[in-house]
């Protein structure tokens, strides 16, 4: 009696694994209709939780889960508890895929950019710089290309000729007649305090750090990158999930006028949509 008695205690829970299944071509949402996605938590949470109530008139119900830094979230969708997530940019997403050989991740539609800002306690513009000044940047590599672009349109350094600029890092920089010393070990969530705290001459902060600590990059910083930049923030998905009907509709609804518009106002020029 015993026997059986164990035996069909082992048969239903089989039958409720079974039912619970393991997330499929899913991921974290198990359920046709749900997308979780994982974000920073500025701007790119802000801007979904506005999104929200549009996608749920759109049958599409949404689940942020919020991240403070750029690892996590990408291993959460190769382990696939989460459907997408919405934080990085698309350099940042090929040298993720590069050093990790079980992301297949594609990019399922550009929605912001960033501007990337030089902040300083100790000087109002980025010429004022001394000799050997230090300067302080996120230890993101994927990064340090645009952040040595930023300070070569401003003058202050010059890349080796005919490099990849989004893939430079301080090897690659040909000339520094300030003889500027880069910080390079910082990780990019600490930059604020950094700046705050007077480390350093100058410090390099992605957008998103930089108002989450209570910045304004329009008037904080003393240079800034242009609205041209190329580095999107996208939403990045497994491959094959870019074609999922409530991942189309994420994307669509980001692109809307309202969103767009959204963007605009909340964060004036700091963070810039795409629709593309």
């Amino acid at each position: 009696m015993k026997r059986i008695f164990l035996a069909i205690i082992a048969l239903l829970t089989i039958s409720a694994l079974a039912a619970c299944g393991t997330g499929g071509s899913n991921g974290g949402s198990e359920k046709e209709g749900t997308i979780v996605i994982g974000a920073s938590n500025t701007p790119h949470a802000e801007i979904l939780e506005k999104a929200e109530p549009l996608l749920e008139k759109k049958g599409v119900k949404l689940k942020i889960i919020k991240f403070k830094d750029y690892v996590m979230p990408n291993k959460s969708l190769a382990s696939k508890e989460l459907d997408a997530n919405y934080f990085q940019h698309i350099p940042y997403l090929k040298s993720q895929m590069a050093e990790n050989k079980n992301y297949d991740f594609v990019n399922a539609g550009g929605i912001h950019i960033e501007p990337i800002g030089v902040y300083s306690k100790k000087y109002k513009k980025l010429e004022e710089l001394p000799d050997n000044a230090q300067i302080i940047m996120s230890n993101s590599v994927a990064d340090h290309g645009r952040m040595l672009s930023l300070l070569e349109s401003k003058g202050l350094i010059k890349l080796k000729p005919g490099i990849d600029k989004t893939t430079a890092t301080v090897k690659d920089i040909a000339e520094n007649p300030k003889n500027i010393q880069f910080k390079t070990d910082v990780e990019a969530s600490f930059l604020p305090q950094a700046y705050k705290s007077g480390e350093g001459d100058a410090v390099l902060i992605n957008t998103n750090y930089a108002i989450s600590a209570g910045l304004n990059p329009m008037k904080d910083a003393i240079a800034l990158e242009g609205a041209d930049s190329p580095y999107v923030n996208i939403i990045a998905v497994r491959k094959g999930d870019e074609n999922r009907k409530e991942i189309k509709t994420l994307v669509e609804v980001l692109h809307s006028k309202e969103i767009q518009d959204f963007i605009k106002e909340k964060y004036k020029g700091a963070v810039v949509p795409v629709n593309g």
